[in-house]
């Protein structure tokens, strides 16, 4: 596979995993189109001066008559669908404007596809919410698709819509389910790697929402833009065309004990989290297993959850000491 041949479209490319892939496609001399919705300014997209690299068209990927047309000037010959209402909170609180962005911008894309021929590759971004709730088995991509909360089914529903597109009408589509992914960039401090980072950095107690007792797998994200980019290089094999894979590095940690990593990791063990206990509508337990991807593809992940962190960290520390957040935290 060439990159520099490739004309690619990337939906949500200021989202944090839209970022970083933005970034390691250009290093290949990959030609970019990034559909963006929203400006938003802390995005890494803007701040790293990836945007002056790639072609930005605003709009929504719920836009049937847009992604039509985006893929139709641009010859796009690669996708990564990516863009999706994320926040858990936000889907229970709004499930309608979730079930557009991620259930009628999935079927609107790739409807768009089908009638562009030119699209060889397509890699749909599900997550392992799409799972829902199995007692707390770690999840392989046999396991049924089983949304309960209306973010889990927002999932479930764009995953098994993405696999009828290639099971029906022959799209070349693949399905991803990560954990959750962190990294530098991510300007969400509602989410628990970011804003724990933050409100050490700023000598605060981190918040958790939890119990402190939810399980989840967390993914660095460059692990993640490196392994949509290998799902990519491998879609060329008729055995993985049409395939969902697990990504992650199998490493399942309860939520108070990854604040406790990061507090240890920035040398503050003297904060202690506040445990709010006001999570609801989320599931307790999930794993994935990534055996599958590690024998189809080949892949395997570079990063151990420690070394993620580290980076981030560093990642946040550097970018709030260039943009002097202890100042803004006085003033506030």
């Amino acid at each position: 596979m060439h990159w520099n041949k490739e004309q690619v479209f990337i939906t949500g490319c200021t989202g944090l995993l839209g970022s970083w892939l933005t970034q390691e496609l250009l290093l290949k001399g990959a030609r970019i189109v990034g559909l963006v919705r929203d400006f938003v300014p802390e995005s890494k997209i803007f701040t790293d001066g990836l945007s002056s690299q790639i072609t930005i068209v605003r709009g929504c990927v719920e836009d049937y008559s847009l992604v039509e047309r985006i893929l139709n000037e641009y010859e796009i010959t690669l996708v990564f669908h990516l863009a999706a209402q994320t926040i858990v909170g936000t889907a229970n609180q709004s499930p309608l404007s979730t079930f557009e962005s991620n259930i009628k911008g999935t079927w609107s894309l790739l409807e768009a596809c089908r009638h562009h021929r030119h699209v060889r590759r397509i890699i749909v971004a599900s997550s392992d919410k799409a799972y829902g709730d199995h007692g707390g088995l770690s999840y392989g991509e046999e396991t049924p698709l089983a949304g309960r909360n209306p973010y889990d089914v927002s999932k479930s529903c764009a995953d098994l819509i993405a696999q009828m597109y290639h099971h029906h009408y022959k799209l070349p589509v693949c399905v991803t389910r990560c954990g959750n992914l962190f990294g530098g960039g991510d300007v969400n401090y509602n989410r628990l790697v970011p804003g724990t980072i933050r409100a050490a950095y700023l000598g605060e107690r981190p918040v958790i929402r939890s119990d402190g007792e939810y399980v989840r797998d967390y993914f660095y994200v460059k692990d993640a833009a490196r392994a949509y980019i290998h799902l990519a290089e491998k879609m060329g094999s008729k055995a993985v065309v049409g395939q969902a894979f697990n990504f992650g590095n199998e490493t399942k940690i309860k939520v108070k004990e990854l604040v406790r990593v990061i507090l240890d990791l920035m040398g503050r063990k003297d904060l202690k989290p506040l445990i709010l206990n006001t999570a609801r509508g989320e599931i307790v337990n999930q794993s994935l297993r990534a055996t599958k991807a590690g024998r189809l593809l080949e892949w395997k992940s570079l990063y151990s959850l420690k070394d993620g962190l580290k980076e981030t960290i560093d990642w946040y520390t550097s970018y709030w000491m260039r943009h002097d957040l202890s100042r803004k935290k006085a003033t506030r």
